[in-house]
């Protein structure tokens, strides 16, 4: 009778029950090192809300609650009191269309009201975009300068 060799890998070990992690076997004939484990949290320090505080410095009225909220970080503050600026001239401008829209309508000067409504969803997308771009430099650890805003911003 012949004998039946043992097999040259051991066989697989199903993970430990509860959920934890599987380290696989080491390879025959050589020196295996497990993987490191993984950092707690996820990568991120607990409790971190930097992320977070930098897209409300972008939206509206939003910025006050990183300016309010974060006074020892100083670029969460510069990027608050850039994007109140922001939200501030969004404003200003909205009333100014607005209140020039309402004096061509009772003029009875439709036809001007109409571009004047043209002209002004234009800029309220362009500086959508501007705040979009703001708010991705921000989260990517830049600074996005707007003429007049940012300079608006810093005598906050």
């Amino acid at each position: 009778m012949s004998e039946i060799p043992p097999p040259t890998v051991p066989p697989a070990t199903p993970p430990p029950p509860g959920g934890g992690s599987y380290t696989p076997p080491p390879p025959p004939g050589g020196s295996y090192t497990p993987p490191p484990p993984p950092p707690p949290g996820g990568g991120t320090a607990p409790g971190s809300d930097r992320t977070i505080m930098l897209v409300l410095s972008y939206l509206g009225i939003f910025a006050l609650i990183p300016l309010l909220t974060k006074k020892d970080d100083s670029e969460v503050q510069w990027h608050a009191k850039n994007g109140l600026a922001l939200a501030i001239v969004w404003v200003v401008i909205a009333i100014v269309l607005a209140i020039l829209n309402f004096a061509l309508a009772m003029a009875h000067i439709g036809f001007l009201g109409c571009g004047v409504s043209s002209v002004a969803c234009i800029i309220h997308c362009a500086l959508f975009i501007v705040d979009i771009i703001a708010m991705v430099k921000a989260v990517g650890g830049q600074r996005f300068r707007i003429p007049v805003v940012t300079d608006l911003g810093e005598k906050m």
